[in-house]
């Protein structure tokens, strides 16, 4: 059954869902609030800048007009930066229809209340069925039909479901998941591991150094995703261990890509100003810091991301500090 789909958000992920959903027979519009972007996609069918190459679908639409583009919508996918999905959604709300699926693809912890992506929609949309989309996947290769697998989660399986039905493609495969929370988490806190690794990169470090800060970094992650609900064996999955080898390995990764300038002795503002497109890690190392430390729980690699991020620490003096680290056994660490 084909769907009228609108996209929020119409940047390098936005752009290449579109070509996805496109492509799988669906109606699309999708929405900015730049009207330079409206036009370049209407006029030239490519983001020139942020998915260069990559040609968009004749049939896809883009508006600045949010009643246009939500009109008669069967699906609304949320493809912004986490720490505007608030203001996106509370903009959204008197225009979303009762039982209306959101599904959103932003990968972060909102500033200030430490809440999950579906939690600040489900706050402002009530009656939307919200669904969490997470796993590896860069834009630049999904919009070029790479085959990858990603996962859609939402504590309403029907709505998990149609999502999965919508994006499901012979180079996209999409698996469910009951373990919101687990792929939430999964999908923020990566980011901050991959930042560091970026940092590890920029410092000269090797193969050895990231296979160790990926293992442990994986550790932080279930920890404290287990203590916020979460199940373990989430972690082992799509959303996390895979999400975190592309994220630490790839230089698609923004984060990687922000962590190497900063490893090489770049501010962090520099190296955001840089890298030019929003970097999730940043703001996620300041939420999982304030939640570990309230919760007890121990993150010695997003602490020290923190005070490098956040305090001006040198980053080579973040490494050694970990290093030195009391002695353990390694299970007794896990």
């Amino acid at each position: 059954m084909k769907s009228k789909i609108c996209i929020i958000g119409a940047g390098s992920m936005g752009s290449a869902l579109s070509v996805l959903v496109a492509g799988n027979g669906h109606s699309v519009r999708m929405w900015s609030c730049f009207k330079e972007e409206v036009d370049m996609i209407n006029n030239l069918r490519e983001h020139t800048s942020k998915l260069p190459g990559v040609k968009i679908p004749e049939g896809v639409t883009c508006t600045d007009d949010i009643e246009y583009a939500l009109n008669e919508a069967d699906a609304v996918l949320f493809v912004i930066p986490s720490q505007t999905v608030r203001q996106n959604a509370k903009m959204l709300a008197r225009l979303i229809k009762d039982d209306m699926v959101i599904a959103c693809f932003a990968k972060g912890l909102e500033d200030g209340t430490g809440y999950r992506m579906s939690e600040v929609i489900s706050e402002e949309i009530p009656q939307a069925r919200v669904v969490a989309l997470s796993g590896p996947c860069h834009a630049e290769e999904l919009a070029r039909g790479v085959p990858s697998a990603y996962v859609s989660s939402s504590k309403n399986q029907e709505a998990a479901k149609k999502i999965q039905d919508i994006l499901m493609s012979e180079n996209f495969r999409v698996y469910t998941n009951t373990d919101i929370t687990g792929v939430e988490l999964g999908g923020a806190l990566k980011n901050v591991i991959a930042l560091c690794a970026g940092i590890s990169d920029g410092l000269g470090f090797g193969d050895n150094t990231k296979a160790a800060l990926m293992t442990r970094g994986i550790i932080e992650m279930s920890r404290l995703g287990t203590a916020m609900g979460a199940e373990m064996t989430t972690f082992s999955g799509l959303t996390g261990i895979g999400d975190l080898i592309v994220t630490c390995t790839s230089m698609h990764s923004r984060n990687r890509r922000a962590g190497i300038l900063i490893g090489q002795g770049k501010s962090v503002k520099e190296a955001l100003d840089e890298v030019k497109m929003v970097v999730e890690g940043v703001a996620t190392t300041k939420v999982a810091y304030e939640i570990s430390k309230k919760m007890g729980i121990s993150m010695p690699i997003t602490s020290e991301a923190y005070k490098v991020v956040y305090e001006g620490k040198n980053a080579r003096k973040a490494v050694v500090d970990l290093m030195t680290r009391d002695k353990k056994e390694e299970l007794e660490a896990l």
